[in-house]
This record gives structure tokens, sequence and C-alpha cells, in this order.
């Protein structure tokens, strides 16, 4: 590997942060196939569920998540760990936790997740993507969704204008939403966030995720830099909305004359 990668990969993320002002990190999600050795320095997890993992990523910490230890059994599905249980596979648990009220509904959400095979990966390797010190396989990245929209804009001009097309179940957000599709796909994917992560990490209401895969982290970072030079600082200068309520008030003062 040629050792100028992970520095254009760290730097990449120190840009994402400073120029979107990211309250967190965005994260380097790598797959880890059957003999890979995990990294030096990276905590293996117990009994955490994916999206837990990728939060303390966005908090600082150098993390795996291995099959033995994902507690979450449809992320555990989706990364080709272990099979769906049949609590989840008949849609009878979505039902259970208040999500559909149709069986049918939950059921067709399962059949429809986008998966990894089975035993293709052995585990995951979670990092802050500015300390990064291997090539990602996806970035996945939580915050205000106005950062978020910037980033995909970002990508947007990337690949030529063409529209930004997402997919998701409101369902595994972090995991098959912000990481499979992104890595199968090889495209950006926006999601609003899950039952799961929402009750399971710090996500805030007004936060969600987005992910997509390495080969593009330049480009968007490229296109972030043109970005941040008129308009996000514009657009979030609300220069039109300041102007309007001058008007108002230049018209309420002749009014009260």
């Amino acid at each position: 590997m040629n050792e100028d990668i992970p520095v254009r990969i760290s730097q990449a993320g120190k840009d994402m942060i400073q120029i979107l002002r990211l309250s967190t990190s965005p994260v380097g999600v790598r797959f880890l196939r059957g003999g890979a050795s995990y990294p030096d320095g990276a905590k293996v997890l117990k009994q955490h569920r994916y999206c837990q993992a990728l939060m303390k990523a966005r908090h600082g910490e150098d993390v795996i998540l291995d099959s033995e230890n994902i507690a979450c059994p449809a992320a555990a599905a989706a990364f080709g760990f272990k099979a769906l249980p049949h609590g989840l596979k008949s849609g009878k648990g979505l039902m259970g936790f208040g999500i559909v009220s149709d069986e049918s509904v939950g059921k067709r959400m399962f059949e429809d997740m986008p998966r990894l095979e089975a035993g293709e990966i052995t585990a995951i390797h979670l990092y802050p993507l500015e300390r990064a010190q291997f090539i990602p396989d996806v970035v996945v990245v939580e915050d205000e969704v106005e950062r978020l929209m910037w980033i995909a804009l970002a990508y947007l001009n990337a690949i030529g204008g063409e529209r930004v097309i997402s997919s998701t179940a409101i369902l595994q957000a972090t995991c098959v939403d912000s990481t499979i599709i992104p890595y199968l796909n090889q495209r950006l994917n926006l999601s609003y966030g899950c039952y799961g992560c929402r009750d399971a990490t710090d996500i805030g209401p007004g936060e969600a995720v987005l992910g997509f895969p390495e080969k593009m982290l330049q480009k968007i970072v490229e296109h972030l830099n043109f970005l941040g030079k008129k308009a996000i600082p514009t657009s979030r200068g609300k220069n039109a909305l300041s102007a309007l309520m001058g008007r108002e008030k230049k018209g309420a003062d002749l009014t009260s004359q």
C-alpha cells in the first residue's frame, strides 16, 4: 500500500470537519476478511450494535466489531455474520416493536434488505477518518442534516449533476443504508435514521446519516472546498432571509407612521 494514501485520507477527513464544521468525526469503515489481523490499538468491542460502534468511532475511538460480538441480529444478518432470526424474518418482530402494524410489511422490509454474502467478512474496523491509517471501504457521516446536504451536493457535482437517489426502509439506517448499500452499489446513500439507532445511540433528532464509497472521498472533498468558498457561507449567512425581514420591518415602520 502506498504510504501516502492514509495521509491523503486523513487529510480529507480533517478537511470535511473544517469545511462543514462537523460536530464529530466522519468514520472510516473497513471490512476485514478471513485471516486479516486486527490493527494495533483498535479496541475489540463486546456485545455492541453496529450503530453503537459507529457512535464510538465518530467520537474518536478506533474499534473492531466482529461476528461474535455484534449485538443486533438484523445487522448481523446484513453483514453476513448470522442468519436472520425467524421472529424478524416473519415480520412479527417489527410488529412487537410497534414499527409496523402488519407483519407482512415487516417481512417485506427484510426480504428486500441488501446484505453481504454469508461469511464474506469476519469483522468490521471503524475509526475516525482524520486519523486513518488504512483505506476504508466506506465513509459514514452522522451529523446535522444541513451538513449532510453539502456532502450530497458535493457528490452530485462529482458525478456530473445526476440526481442523487437514496434507498431506505427506515430500518437499519447505519448498517444497511449508510454502509452496505454504498459498498455494494458504489454510490452515496442517505438515510433519515431508524428506530434502532435512535434508541441505541446519541444521534440527535436533527441529525441523519449517510455513507459513500471511499473511491468518491477525494472528489467529494474537492467539491466541498469549492462549495466552501461561496455557497456554504452565503447560505449559512441567510442573506435572503435578512433582506426579507428588512423589507418587512421597513413596511411595518411606514404603516405605523
